[in-house]
């Protein structure tokens, strides 16, 4: 990453988004078929690949492989059948594999939403940020695409991790006005702010994400809330977070560069 350097905060994130949903699976595709159209083939093909992905989210790799076989075994040309394999090898660390299965996925139904958002993710954890942004754009084209703002996110963080900043807020901020609430969305704009260092910009957004979020704050979040309110110079604050950071998170990576002063 060209900015890792300087950002070091930011693998944590990126790895929770991924986790979080920014890869996602295909639901069928967005021009599927009236249920009276479908082929007992087709039906078979879509139940097992939806299994294949409820697997996948439960980290249950092996089995959504065997479910994918059995779709795949009645429809050797399902689409999305290959988009959840290469999520499923993408996590397997296949990636050869994986780019070959999000590829046919998409030589199959090229106007899969899901399938572009899924293999620029990949691209771009892969170190090919700039062919990600192509699939992230492709996503958006489509108007039947009914969660834009999770495609303008994978856009926003794969900018970030390529060095790009001015689209990195671009498409950050667009995923907002898509998704108001995206959390992952603040806390990439808290983190992207804090490089550019508008230390206020990082903590007016950093106290979004944290008035939203209903979940307690990782090591990683309180890291970012330390660093932001030591460059503000706001040392009860900053003591406070610190506090928080060592008291429940002793042993974290974060912890012990906040110790050591880095």
């Amino acid at each position: 990453m060209n900015l890792f350097s300087r950002m070091k905060g930011l693998s944590f994130f990126l790895l929770a988004v991924t986790m979080a949903g920014c890869v996602t699976q295909s639901n069928g595709g967005y021009g599927s078929k009236p249920l009276h159209t479908i082929t007992r083939e087709e039906s078979s093909a879509r139940i097992h690949t939806e299994l294949a992905a409820q697997y996948y989210d439960r980290g249950q790799l092996g089995v959504a492989l065997e479910e994918i076989s059995v779709a795949l075994q009645s429809k050797p040309d399902y689409a999305p059948a290959y988009n959840v394999r290469g999520l499923v090898r993408m996590a397997l660390h296949e990636d050869q594999q994986a780019d070959e299965d999000f590829q046919r996925s998409l030589r199959l139904d090229g106007s899969d939403s899901e399938a572009h958002n899924n293999y620029g993710w990949f691209l771009c954890q892969r170190g090919k940020e700039s062919d990600s942004i192509k699939h992230f754009m492709a996503a958006l084209k489509n108007p039947l695409y009914t969660t834009p703002g999770r495609a303008y996110l994978s856009a926003g963080l794969c900018s970030m991790k390529a060095g790009n900043t001015k689209d990195a807020e671009e498409f950050l901020k667009k995923a907002l006005t898509a998704q108001s609430n995206m959390l992952e969305a603040q806390l990439g704009l808290a983190n992207l702010y804090f490089t550019k260092a508008d230390y206020a910009g990082a903590k007016s957004y950093f106290m979004i994400f944290k008035q939203n979020n209903t979940s307690p704050l990782t090591a990683e979040n309180l890291w970012l809330a330390v660093r932001i309110e030591g460059k503000l110079g706001n040392r009860v604050a900053e003591d406070s977070y610190a506090m928080q950071l060592r008291n429940n998170f002793p042993d974290a990576h974060e912890t012990q560069l906040m110790l050591y002063g880095q």
